[in-house]
């Protein structure tokens, strides 16, 4: 099969979390069939929810269509590096493969801070592919950090 980057899939749900004055990050989910299953942006503000991270919500709505806790097979596309909670969770949901955009030195938990997935209590661990249309992730981010400065 060859390989098809569902980024600006991730990028869409980051510029729509934006427009709604959330933190601008999307993720969306891919079934091994190639089909995005579950998309989602921050919505932490809306909901009145800590949890409510992009990442958190695609892992929910994937799972309810599919009526199953753990993801086998599935993909994770995000648009910023996934923070310690996230990271867990997608341990937990059995996500196969991690993409992510841009990087996060400050609340990152994959490839800064407490690197999730290289604990030992970390039962699963998903391949992980850093980097992908980082440039544009980084540039939604800075933009709307920017406007409210």
């Amino acid at each position: 099969m060859q390989f098809k980057s569902h980024m600006q899939a991730a990028l869409a749900e980051a510029e729509a979390a934006a427009r709604r004055g959330e933190v601008p990050v999307g993720a969306v989910i891919v079934a091994p069939d190639g089909r995005v299953i579950a998309r989602a942006g921050n919505r932490t503000r809306e909901l009145n929810d800590p949890t409510a991270h992009a990442e958190i919500l695609a892992i929910r709505a994937a799972c309810a269509a599919l009526g199953s806790e753990r993801l086998a097979g599935h993909d994770l596309y995000v648009t910023l590096e996934p923070c310690p909670m996230c990271a867990a969770a997608l341990a937990n949901a059995r996500i196969a493969r991690l993409y992510y955009g841009a990087g996060d030195p400050k609340s990152g938990g994959v490839a800064q801070g407490p690197r999730i997935f290289a604990h030992p209590q970390c039962h699963h661990v998903p391949e992980v592919y850093d980097g992908i249309a980082a440039e544009p992730a980084e540039k939604l981010l800075k933009e709307f950090f920017a406007a409210r400065r």
